[in-house]
């Protein structure tokens, strides 16, 4: 299928869906298209799963029923179409009472998990979906470059709503940092990765093509069983970046990873063991989020602040010689006043490795709130490692670097720019070599400081007191590029405002 075809097809939907009454707003149709084009693709990896076990003389078990498939209450032939009132009440009186029903192996599990809850709610008007259901027909999955342009078209459709939704804290992270944070931690074949607030399951799939990528184009059927079914665990405690994630898993390739659908700070970190552990932890935990009483228990440190309780849980969830790279909040850095955050960052020191910090500009999560820059964020890296008697080794020296560009523009929009800190940051640190934007702290001026972890560069001063020429007119430059971005951003809301008007008149 080709991708202009394929790229049609999917906007179309998209375009559908949103002239129901229940689907005014970015998320509800986000929501809309993704269950739907589970259901498709799930269908497609029953097939390939069947075919797959026949080839082998073996038989394959459906997860869903041959009357619930995709291809089966789709059908368009004119005398048995569903639409109207009685694809709604199909839906809601037979195919998601089925799903919410199923038992037995991990596909099943995770279907049942994803449909609890999803859809929230339906569309009103079932001819409106019907006319959806027959775009996404349209889309047929040929061969790997068709779901890995359905991948980057879903991947869009994900940033576009962390950019207009101001979701950006729960459903996207910039592909950018994604993946420098995987390339930094390097996870590799045999190695389990976790992601404890998975959201739409950015990290996973960008460890997934980090791994698969390392593997070359001969890998082993063992290799692949490994990859699909041993290696990838995520939780997810709300319903639409589960399904949202869910699905993003599988247009990568990822068919039954291990995923969950439940509050992760709800588990009692004292009592994990070293089989409840994990390799490789890559995560975004929500910043500035709070918990009740009841989960904070669960927590050597109590706290109600989501952002320290999650370093707490993903302390321990590393298993010994596994690694960490995540993306924290400004306040869990700088913080010395609640005990909570001093004792979980002395632990943090004692027990494990933390050798890295990267503070990235504020506008990064410019597509996490509706309004503004978003958090002042930095990237976190560290290891879990014992020494000859068995001993934790803790962290002797910090190195610090501080980024200035992100190769996008820090605002709502992200648009593509030539600058980018990520890639020198990536070199230095191999070396931990010091510079204007990068230095190293040992461990006994952090306890000083009670243990505030800010990255406050020593060289700024005089960085910025021998700033050439040129430096100074890049500056201009981006600020002259940011006010065209604003200019861009209220004409393309009052274009918006406009096809509003005209659709309710």
């Amino acid at each position: 299928m080709s991708r202009e075809i394929l790229n049609t097809q999917f906007w179309k939907a998209a375009k559908i869906l949103r002239q129901d009454d229940n689907t005014n707003s970015l998320l509800d149709y986000v929501e809309q298209i993704s269950w739907l084009l589970f259901l498709k693709c799930f269908e497609e990896l029953e097939k390939r799963r069947k075919d797959e076990a026949e080839f082998e003389g073996k038989t394959y078990r459906q997860i869903i029923a041959n009357k619930y498939q995709w291809s089966s209450w789709t059908n368009p032939d004119p005398s048995t179409k569903l639409t109207g009132q009685a694809l709604l009440q199909f839906l809601n009186n037979d195919l998601f009472p089925h799903l919410r029903s199923l038992k037995g192996n991990n596909g099943s599990s995770v279907i049942k998990a994803l449909f609890e809850e999803a859809p929230s709610k339906m569309l009103k008007d079932g001819n409106i979906l019907r006319d959806a259901i027959d775009a996404i027909q349209e889309i047929q999955f040929e061969s790997a470059d068709d779901i890995h342009t359905l991948s980057h078209l879903y991947e869009s459709l994900l940033a576009k709503l962390g950019r207009e939704g101001g979701f950006g804290g729960e459903f996207y992270t910039p592909r950018p940092i994604i993946e420098f944070v995987v390339k930094m931690v390097d996870p590799q074949l045999g190695e389990t990765v976790y992601d404890p607030a998975m959201g739409s399951a950015g990290f996973l799939v960008e460890a997934y093509k980090h791994m698969r990528a390392g593997l070359g184009t001969r890998i082993q059927p063992d290799d692949e069983r490994k990859l699909q079914r041993e290696t990838f665990f995520g939780q997810e405690k709300k319903p639409l970046p589960y399904l949202l994630g869910c699905m993003n898993m599988i247009l990568h390739g990822v068919l039954t990873p291990s995923l969950n659908r439940r509050n992760t700070l709800a588990d009692d970190v004292r009592k994990f063991t070293e089989k409840d552990r994990f390799d490789i932890v890559l995560t975004n935990p929500p910043f500035g989020g709070t918990e009740h009483e009841s989960v904070t228990a669960n927590f050597r440190y109590p706290s109600k602040a989501t952002s320290i309780t999650f370093l707490q849980h993903i302390m321990a969830k590393v298993k010994r010689g596994g690694r960490v790279g995540m993306v924290i909040d400004e306040g869990v850095l700088f913080k010395t006043t609640e005990s909570a955050y001093v004792d979980t960052k002395k632990e943090l020191l004692e027990q494990f490795n933390l050798h890295t910090i990267v503070s990235l500009p504020v506008g990064v999560f410019a597509n996490a709130v509706a309004a503004g820059t978003g958090p002042k964020t930095n990237l976190l890296f560290f290891e879990r490692r014992l020494d000859e008697a068995g001993r934790p080794v803790g962290t002797k020296e910090i190195w610090y670097y501080e980024i200035d560009a992100v190769g996008f523009s820090l605002s709502k929009s992200q648009k593509p720019i030539p600058e980018n800190d990520l890639p020198d940051c990536f070199v230095q640190a191999q070396a931990r070599a010091t510079s204007e934007k990068s230095w190293i702290v040992p461990i006994e001026d952090i306890i000083v400081r009670s243990y505030d972890l800010s990255a406050v560069n020593p060289n700024a001063k005089t960085a910025k007191k021998h700033r050439p020429p040129t430096v100074i007119a890049a500056e201009i430059a981006k600020k002259q590029e940011r006010i065209l971005e604003i200019m861009e951003e209220i004409q393309e809301f009052l274009t918006d405002q406009n096809n509003v008007d005209t659709e309710t008149k």
